[in-house]
């Protein structure tokens, strides 16, 4: 069943209303976008990738050069002045800055992934916000049907009492379901109004009722599609993309570990005086320095290097197996859910119109009391409540598949 659903406006009239807004009325798929589109997420998202960026430069940086002065007298005075001045530079034989730079280039490609799994977690926060409303403006609208039941009681039990066939008992009890009604009716407009103040926090949209915007949609998902083709995109999803990167970054530290153990060679030249008082000689000083690989051979980043790249890949494996099983599972629920509520609502809330007409029409005859007359208004009620809970958690376990398989639609 489709619902075409727009709420109540407590205070400003609709046509009025309409005339200006450009957002009228929120559809699910704008609300996403509304949601998904705001500033702060922008920055957020921008600042960890940069972040990222910022290792990457770091690990692909070469080192500065250094400028030394050295200054040493021999003999004693006056002896001999040796002075001398150095610039040295040090200079990556093994290619390992290449590999860490490459590393912390997967890193990056981590924090996007990290990025898109976020906005996937927030595309499904919204769409509950989202249908959630759907659902209370549904049961506010089947509790006023409910609630204005009693004004066509109240006809017929006023024009039985004034021919004396309706009792003093009749009336007290038909004003003691009003106000329960009333209450209910109550109880459901308080439910919607916190579900459109979660929605227009989350998007941001304001526009609609002093509380929150108004939304349009259907709260009965959609058949799901095949199981097969959506296990064959499982590996998109964002946290496993996120693992598998990972891996693949700790594999190249390793390598850079291992290239490690070839040291880098530090070349410095620079003109030097020597002055022994009598006479002033110079020339050209080069010093060549590498540090020997005799205690330290990268033993300990090599080891951490591979326990990470194992934990990770350990991770993506024992991560896929889960959301497969959890997806296959979720799957039939959704359909279970979603073929249960079609059939109830097409079944059960369909008999509901000619089981009230009968139930008035013995009541005006005579050949029913009025708690018959009410247990079948509550009837009608119940019918349609659970109709709408049935097509709720069909909704809901249809948003939870898609956030597994990494949709943010």
């Amino acid at each position: 069943m489709r619902f075409t659903l727009s709420l109540l406006l407590l205070a400003l009239p609709l046509a009025a209303w309409a005339q200006t807004t450009p957002h009228f009325p929120l559809t699910e798929a704008a609300a996403v976008r509304l949601g998904l589109a705001r500033t702060d997420l922008a920055d957020l998202e921008l600042g960890v990738v940069r972040a990222a960026e910022a290792d990457v430069l770091d690990a692909g940086q070469t080192p500065n050069p250094v400028l030394s002065y050295n200054r040493e007298r021999l003999g004693g005075s006056p002896g001999t002045l040796e002075q001398s001045w150095m610039l040295s530079q040090t200079f990556d034989l093994s290619g390992k800055r290449k590999l860490r730079r490459e590393s912390a280039e997967r890193r990056v490609e981590v924090a996007s992934a990290a990025n898109s799994q976020r906005r996937a977690e927030l595309a499904a926060e919204i769409r509950r916000h989202f249908h959630e409303i759907l659902f209370r403006q549904e049961s506010v609208r089947i509790t006023e049907t409910w609630a204005r039941r009693f004004i066509q009681v109240e006809g017929m039990v006023g024009k039985l009492a004034r021919a004396g066939e309706a009792t003093g008992y009749d009336q007290r009890r038909l004003a003691r379901e009003r106000k329960a009604s009333e209450a209910r009716l109550a109880g459901e407009r308080a439910d919607l109004a916190r579900a459109l103040a979660r929605l227009s926090t989350a998007t941001g949209a304001t526009n609609g009722t002093p509380t929150g915007p108004v939304v349009v949609g259907e709260l009965l998902p959609p058949p799901l599609p095949a199981i097969e083709t959506t296990l064959s995109r499982l590996e998109q999803r964002p946290d496993l993309q996120a693992l598998s990167r990972r891996a693949e970054a700790a594999e190249l530290e390793g390598r850079a570990a291992k290239q490690g153990v070839m040291p880098d060679l530090t070349v410095g030249i620079g003109p030097k005086w020597v002055d022994n008082g009598f006479s002033r000689d110079n020339g050209v000083a080069l010093s060549l320095s590498i540090p020997l690989p005799v205690f330290d051979r990268q033993q300990a980043g090599r080891q951490r290097a591979a326990a990470e790249a194992m934990q990770a890949r350990a991770e993506y494996r024992l991560a896929h197996a889960r959301a497969e099983g959890e997806l296959r599972g979720l799957g039939r629920q959704a359909e279970i859910l979603r073929a249960t509520a079609a059939d109830y609502r097409a079944r059960a809330v369909a008999a509901s119109p000619d089981l009230l007409r009968i139930a008035e029409a013995a009541y005006r005859g005579g050949e029913s009391s009025l708690l018959e007359l009410l247990d079948a208004y509550r009837g009608a009620l119940e019918v349609e409540a659970t109709a709408l809970e049935l097509e709720k958690r069909a909704r809901d376990a249809r948003i939870e598949y898609d956030l597994l398989t990494g949709s943010t639609e």
